[in-house]
């Protein structure tokens, strides 16, 4: 029953951070208000929720990533993927060898194996804290999309390194040769699992649609299923399920243009996908903060050990923490020289960013709950039984770089990223505008050929449609052509807001008379709200 009130409380935390991020006369990253409410949580009950973290895994990084795959614009993922995996391959790379002799040398205690282990497991971005912070802080779209796309794909790298080091720490054994022909089977398998299980289950769903029907939350469920369906295969074939999730979501995006759902699966699907990305985020950094007191004690009194004091471990984590912002600072400079001379090399445009572009890259490096429970994933003992070396030490040390690095990045980035200039986003090949006005086109033509079909049957219906969308064609024209199109497009909006709310209230008035049915009111209700939802967009 305890753990229960542990659970309530925590989703709880979740609706409360929303609004004490908002009440905080500083704006603080929502994550670190999760994690302190974590704390806070962990204080009260006497206990955290115990994490494991092949649970922690499974149960929350397939659906976030999946998400953030589905949803980040592919035009700049693919546009500048060679930005993307300079950061997402060789920044991994570099930080684990410049961070883990940085570690060693700091603290001579660790061994070396151990401080490449925990060097690998901060390398990652986590997907999850970087759309927190971008979410507040508004970032130039291409220097998001190339942070973004980094952190969906670094944690192979970074969980292939880190498993290689726990295991020359266990073994004493490293062979190079071995270490990257298991990250190519790792990465190259996961891509491979999320694409093709994300495949099969939208063919087989479709069949079984034509075929017999279905209820109407059964293809919501299904895509709730499809990335825990990914990362689980892709975990059976030894390769990455994150990687396989991050797939299945890019995948799936793809898979939607056909078309094939409807536009009340659309709606639904989104709904609760707005929904429980945001309750597991919230719960996510929760369970960290909860972890933090235990970590803290661990660390202080390890177990056999020397205690540490608090001062030392502080100076340690904080010159650790800078020590990552510099290292990401040094190879961002060295990668962005080395793009610039070959484009030189091949007679490009050259664009050539300020340092605030550079420092606000290295900045936006936050690392989250992947890096949390990856390094909680350290043996407890080494074959021969004696205790895991600085294993404490090194849990406190991951779990110090993911709130420093929350810290520094919602306290630099506002100052960094203000009138901060990148290169623009080539423009789209048609516009909203335009968009619009081929899709009024296309049903004006579909239109006259089904009033052709048809002949006298139907005709005054057909012609009737075809004369609003006409008119709707003519008023695009004429306002296309007007030099206040702006303003006559926030007038009309104006009056089909009116026009709706008059609306609501007479939906609501036959409803409290119960001369509607609450079913149909609630129907008429959420064409109204959908309706109204799109002009406030526009």
């Amino acid at each position: 029953m305890e753990t229960v009130e542990v659970i309530l409380a925590m989703l709880l935390a979740v609706i409360a951070s929303g609004y004490v991020a908002r009440v905080l006369p500083i704006a603080l990253p929502l994550p670190l208000i999760q994690i302190a409410a974590g704390a806070v949580i962990s204080g009260v009950f006497r206990h955290g929720v115990a994490l494991e973290p092949d649970i922690f895994f499974l149960l929350f990084l397939p659906p976030l990533l999946f998400v953030d795959g589905w949803r980040i614009p592919k035009i700049g993922l693919f546009r500048d993927k060679a930005t993307i995996l300079e950061l997402a391959l060789g920044l991994v790379l570099f930080t684990v060898v410049g961070a883990g002799y940085l570690l060693h040398w700091m603290i001579p205690a660790m061994p070396l194996a151990v401080a490449f282990a925990l060097a690998a497991i901060v390398a990652p971005t986590d997907p999850v804290a970087v759309s927190s912070i971008t979410a507040r802080v508004p970032m130039p779209p291409r220097l998001m999309h190339i942070v973004e796309g980094e952190s969906l794909l670094n944690d192979a790298s970074g969980l292939v390194c880190f498993r290689f080091a726990v295991a020359a720490a266990v073994t004493g054994h490293f062979s190079l040769a071995q270490a990257s022909l298991t990250f190519l089977w790792v990465a190259l398998a996961g891509i491979a699992a999320g694409i093709a299980i994300t495949f099969a289950i939208t063919r087989a769903h479709g069949i079984l649609q034509r075929r017999f029907g279905e209820e109407d939350g059964v293809p919501v469920l299904i895509n709730l299923l499809t990335p825990f369906g990914a990362y689980l295969v892709a975990e059976r074939l030894d390769a990455s399920g994150i990687l396989a999730a991050v797939a299945a979501g890019i995948t799936m995006s793809y898979l939607e243009l056909s078309g094939a759902a409807t536009p009340g699966t659309r709606i639904r699907r989104n709904v609760i996908w707005d929904a429980l990305q945001f309750t597991l985020n919230g719960t996510m950094f929760v369970l960290l903060g909860e972890q933090l007191p235990d970590i803290v004690r661990g660390a202080l009194h390890p177990a056999g050990g020397t205690p540490y004091d608090l001062g030392w471990l502080a100076g340690r984590a904080l010159a650790f923490s800078l020590g990552l912002v510099l290292l990401r600072f040094a190879w961002v400079w060295i990668s962005l020289q080395l793009t610039l001379l070959n484009r030189k090399r091949l007679g490009r445009q050259v664009f050539k960013p300020r340092l605030r572009v550079m420092l606000a890259t290295s900045v936006a490096g936050v690392r989250g709950a992947l890096t949390m429970a990856g390094v909680m994933t350290l043996p407890l003992a080494l074959p021969n039984g004696d205790p895991f070396p600085a294993r404490h030490l090194a849990i406190f040390l991951a779990s110090s770089v993911i709130v420093v690095s929350l810290l520094l990045a919602s306290a630099a980035l506002p100052a960094l990223l203000r009138g901060l200039e990148m290169p623009a986003e080539p423009d789209a090949k048609c516009n909203e505008d335009d968009a619009r006005h081929a899709a009024t086109l296309a049903a004006i033509a579909a239109l006259e050929r089904a009033q052709k079909a048809d002949g006298e049957d139907g005709g005054r219906a057909v012609a009737h449609v075809l004369r609003l969308y006409r008119h709707r064609l003519n008023a695009t024209d004429a306002a296309g052509g007007n030099a206040d199109a702006q303003a006559l497009r926030h007038t009309e909006r104006s009056y089909r807001l009116l026009a709706l709310n008059a609306e609501r209230d007479t939906v609501l008035r036959l409803a409290r008379r119960m001369d509607i049915s609450d079913e149909t009111a609630r129907r008429l209700l959420r064409q109204i709200d959908l309706l109204e939802s799109r002009y406030q967009q526009d």
